[in-house]
């Protein structure tokens, strides 16, 4: 009696475990006469209180695809330079000099692998989506806080209405919050902080100190002289030199970053005529003081939107440069113009004159006048030309406000 008992639950875990190795044996056939060629793995069976318990495959559970581990592996790199990054501002806080320390090529390949621009896209969607009227004050009290936004200068400052993000990115100010100088040439066409400026004298222009962009890369070919009202210099000199028409000028610089709790709007820096439209798709990387000290020509990889005309004195540009989550740049005059789209070809541009047969002049563009917008923080670079005795009222380093003296003669 003793022994059949026993006999009793060792014949059926026997039984049990038969059974299961048939039917592995059975999805093992299986495997091989579809012609499959991987074999899916067994899920493996306990026991608890006669309940089997099954597991998912190791294989269907931990299945990495070559797209996951770039995203996890640029994301991961991306978030430590972002660290780096904060230590160094830290830094230049106390006074002490940093120095310069360039991207490898693997580096900066490593960081372009990041989606960038399909990021930028979905936070652009994002941004357009309504919020629920209980919802828009807490959420944008934290940006307020992270960023350090002054509401009192914004022409609403109720946030209730701002009916979503993009909404309070593009908010416009009060009247008498940016006086326009009147008394100096050239006036900051926005908010930022003055990353570099000066006399270009070489084709390497400074985006930051010690950190150069091929000029010619950033601007493009020369465009034709029937769009411009001054002659070309001869083709022998430099591209420097072909930009400076007039007998005794010289070429200038300077370059204006946009922090995300910065006005987003930007104006005409002085008056002028803009010409022509040349819009150069690329990437979205950061353009933040740390990252433009990290990668060398980070402008001329980033997609950008040159306007290009003269003033009283000759040749004026003035370029919106995109970055991350601001691959929307947008134009006031130019509806036909659009950025961020999900398909280009590298190393292309777009060019658009607003010379027309019915239209020999352009756009005429008024010292202070709105002349577009960014959907977050970005940079301005403004590269003219002006006579010898022109001179910056600036220091690196130094936050500016939209209608403040950039220089005059």
């Amino acid at each position: 009696m003793a022994a059949a008992v026993t006999r009793g639950p060792v014949a059926a875990l026997w039984r049990s475990s038969l059974l299961t190795n048939c039917n592995f044996l059975i999805r093992e056939n299986l495997c091989v006469r579809t012609g499959l060629l991987w074999k899916r793995p067994p899920s493996r069976t306990f026991f608890s209180d006669r309940k089997k318990l099954h597991t998912a495959p190791v294989g269907q559970v931990f299945r990495l695809r070559p797209f996951h581990v770039l995203v996890a592996t640029g994301g991961g790199y991306a978030g430590y330079r972002k660290y780096e990054d904060y230590k160094l501002e830290q830094l230049e806080k106390r006074g002490i000099e940093v120095p310069v320390k360039l991207a490898s090529e693997w580096e900066v390949a490593l960081y372009k692998s990041v989606p960038t621009r399909l990021l930028s896209r979905a936070w652009g969607r994002l941004n357009q989506v309504e919020l629920p009227t209980w919802l828009r004050k807490p959420v944008y009290s934290l940006y307020i806080w992270t960023f350090g936004v002054n509401m009192k200068e914004a022409a609403v400052e109720d946030l209730h209405h701002y009916r979503n993000l993009s909404e309070f990115f593009r908010r416009k100010l009060k009247p008498q919050a940016r006086p326009v100088c009147c008394v100096h040439s050239v006036i900051s066409p926005s908010d930022g902080k003055i990353l570099n400026f000066g006399q270009v004298k070489t084709c390497e222009v400074e985006q930051v100190k010690g950190v150069t962009y091929s000029l010619e890369s950033f601007l493009g070919p020369r465009i034709s002289t029937e769009q411009l009202h001054f002659s070309q210099a001869p083709a022998g000199n430099s591209f420097q030199q072909q930009l400076v028409t007039k007998e005794g000028n010289e070429l200038y610089h300077c370059v204006i970053y946009l922090a995300p709790g910065d006005y987003h709007c930007f104006h005409s820096p002085t008056d002028w005529r803009v010409a022509h439209r040349r819009h150069f798709p690329g990437s979205l990387m950061s353009v933040n003081p740390g990252v433009a000290r990290w990668i060398k020509e980070l402008f001329c990889h980033n997609e950008r939107v040159v306007l290009t005309g003269d003033w009283k004195y000759g040749f004026f540009s003035l370029t919106a440069v995109g970055a991350t989550n601001v691959g929307s740049i947008r134009i006031y005059f130019d509806q036909d113009l659009h950025t961020n789209s999900p398909c280009y070809s590298k190393g292309s541009y777009n060019d658009f004159s607003f010379i027309t047969n019915n239209n020999k002049e352009g756009i005429p563009m008024r010292k202070g006048e709105h002349l577009g917008e960014f959907n977050l923080g970005s940079t301005i670079v403004l590269i003219f030309e002006a006579p010898k005795d022109f001179k910056f009222h600036l220091k690196a380093g130094q936050k500016i406000r939209f209608g403040e003296a950039l220089g005059s003669l």
